[in-house]
């Protein structure tokens, strides 16, 4: 617990480095331009085509019509952008930390690295495209659970959760991966994740439910539907400012845990980590002979 609240404030403080800040406007300036642009050319048309979809359905029009006659009428205008956000939110969510991830997070690192970790070696277990593969199959796995899980974010609880729970397990894939990629080895990326596995998706739990917080102001009322495409670089710089704290965060706790397991264990030529937690014969570091060995 005190390695995860001291990698809690350290990210806090380093989110306000100048290097920090200006790493985060480069997906932010790349995400508003992405989306105010496909907002500007697709947002009338796509309405429009919810819209009628909505109205040639029979069964929807009975809908309505008892709406009406419990005086709440208006809900039928409102429904429509809500569909449109309730379907773009979590794919500009999405793409949002995919972006971050390998546009902003390497450099986080190693902003980490130089400044707490400098005698940290690089092992390179994972270039930074298998980083991207890793992080596009996450996402899609995380589009799927989405998919799947859409019945029951009709029972109200749970559109709460769901989203939130998705997109946390999201983040602690993305950002857990890329923040070892560079400085464990296959082995001690795989050692981490097993060791510290609960701690790592409840940091990404807490990022996901900050993620989520735009979209749920979104779904909150007709007032926030109406305004999605003015106030929606408001909700990517929210998206930025979380994902780069959640990159501070995974960075700063994940090399912590791997100085943690190499001081532990004893670091083989192939990269491999021997824990010696539960052995008695390794009580001295390797001598310097046994380590130039081929």
């Amino acid at each position: 617990m005190s390695k995860l609240l001291d990698s809690f404030w350290r990210a806090l403080v380093y989110c306000l480095h100048p290097r920090v800040m200006l790493l985060s406007l480069v997906p932010l300036l790349l995400m508003a331009l992405l989306c105010v642009g496909l907002g500007y050319f697709f947002w009338d048309s796509a309405l429009d085509s919810v819209r009628s979809a909505l109205e040639s359905s029979p069964w929807l029009q009975t809908l309505w019509h008892w709406f009406e006659s419990l005086g709440i009428g208006a809900l039928k205008t409102v429904m429509a952008p809500l569909m449109v956000i309730f379907v773009a939110t979590p794919v500009i969510v999405m793409l949002t930390l995919v972006v971050v991830a390998g546009l902003m997070t390497p450099a986080v690192v190693s902003l980490v690295a130089s400044r707490r970790f400098p005698a940290l070696q690089r092992r390179r277990g994972a270039s930074w495209f298998a980083s991207l593969l890793w992080s596009l199959g996450s996402v899609a796995m995380a589009a799927l659970a989405l998919i799947i899980s859409l019945p029951l974010w009709l029972v109200p609880p749970l559109i709460l959760v769901l989203p939130p729970l998705i997109w946390g397990w999201l983040t602690y894939r993305v950002m857990a991966f890329d923040a070892l990629a560079d400085h464990a080895s296959q082995d001690e990326r795989r050692e981490i994740f097993k060791r510290h596995r609960l701690t790592l998706l409840a940091m990404g739990l807490l990022t996901g439910t900050l993620g989520a917080a735009p979209g749920l102001v979104w779904a909150s009322g007709a007032m926030f539907a109406v305004y999605f495409v003015p106030l929606l670089p408001v909700a990517i710089w929210i998206y930025i400012l979380v994902f780069s704290f959640s990159s501070l965060w995974f960075a700063h706790y994940c090399l912590d845990a791997l100085q943690a397991l190499r001081t532990q264990g004893a670091a083989l030529p192939g990269g491999d980590v021997i824990d010696i937690s539960s052995t008695e014969i390794l009580h001295e570091p390797p001598s310097a002979a046994s380590l130039s060995a081929p």
